[in-house]
């Protein structure tokens, strides 16, 4: 199942205003000086799946109106977002980033890592526009946790005494703050409840751990035409993932011992191998055990918001998630 097309539905409701956020981010790359403009305007122009500005846009309705303020906190947040695409492409050498070139591959390393920090930059500039600091603030708190996130796991890579509580703090940072963060300060933007800006808060970490399970489990139990990407990739960077480490778990001394070696060694026909066998021994259907239990955690968090479409589109979020991680039982 294509993940763009899977999220289509529990986005049909604001579709007119992600159209608007699209052409308000196009509109970022023409802040930048005319040299830097078209840089700015390709890493921005992926089409991707929007699913922060998503986030932040359903919050926003399941607390009230949605507004400009909505609007400008969508922007910034896939800013953000693109600019750690932009410096994950660099550290991970990769050539291809949803069927096209990546930064890095049309104009190397150097203007790229500079292009990642122009992008993070801009965010934050924008984010000083809200009335409330404080939404300021914790954006820029969670562009923090992302970039901490990502340095913990490229330094913990191809690192066998990583544990789950370690992975999890890992995911949580680099991919789950900025969900946590739209959850949050789209009901902030509406002075909603404390109580509820803080369920959302919740719902939005677990969705975005969840998420990430759920790519994780892709890289190695997918089909490689429609993941548009090669599987075991993860592996092969020494990126150990839910289901290699469930693997670890299970696997006595020796098995164990004999895993490391390939996790460590990278020869391609074992690293294969190694991912057949997370899915035959169970390790695989373990992590979407997890990833689903998370999700049903998530969903029992919206109940303290206040019932009307949007939160409902927030629930059928979870539904497709918990469908598309669902895909993988069988």
């Amino acid at each position: 199942m294509d993940k763009t097309q899977a999220l289509k539905v529990p986005f049909e409701l604001i579709n007119a205003q992600l159209y608007s956020v699209e052409e308000r981010i196009r509109q970022q790359a023409r802040a930048f000086d005319p040299a830097v403009e078209g840089y700015v305007a390709y890493a921005v122009e992926s089409h991707g799946k929007r699913l922060r500005p998503a986030l932040a846009l359903l919050a926003g309705g399941a607390t009230g109106n949605i507004c400009p303020s909505h609007l400008d906190l969508a922007v910034i947040l896939e800013l953000i977002h693109a600019a750690t695409l932009v410096h994950d492409d660099i550290l991970d050498g990769a050539d291809k980033r949803r069927g096209q070139p990546t930064a890095n591959a049309k104009w190397g390393n150097a203007i790229s890592v500079l292009l990642g920090d122009c992008l993070f930059a801009h965010a934050l500039k924008l984010s000083t526009s809200f009335p409330n600091g404080e939404i300021s603030r914790r954006i820029a708190h969670a562009a923090s946790e992302v970039c901490s996130g990502e340095i913990i796991q490229t330094q913990r890579r191809f690192d066998l005494k990583l544990s789950v509580p370690d992975y999890y703090k890992i995911i949580e940072m680099k991919t789950a703050a900025l969900f946590a963060a739209a959850c949050e300060l789209g009901a902030l933007i509406n002075e909603a409840a404390p109580e509820v800006i803080d369920a959302l808060r919740i719902f939005g970490l677990q969705l975005g751990t969840a998420y990430q399970i759920y790519d994780d489990v892709l890289d190695l139990a997918g089909d490689e035409a429609k993941a548009g990407k090669t599987l075991g990739s993860d592996l092969r960077k020494g990126k150990l993932t839910l289901p290699i480490l469930h693997l670890l778990q299970i696997s006595d001394e020796a098995e164990r011992h004999r895993l490391s070696e390939i996790i460590l060694n990278g020869d391609e026909a074992d690293i294969l191998a190694l991912a057949e066998k997370a899915i035959a021994a169970g390790a695989v259907k373990s992590a979407i055990a997890t990833g689903r239990k998370m999700l049903r955690e998530a969903e029992g968090r919206l109940q303290i918001v206040p019932e009307n479409k949007y939160r409902d589109a927030l629930g059928g979020l979870v539904t497709t998630l918990d469908r598309m991680i669902g895909q993988f039982t069988v």
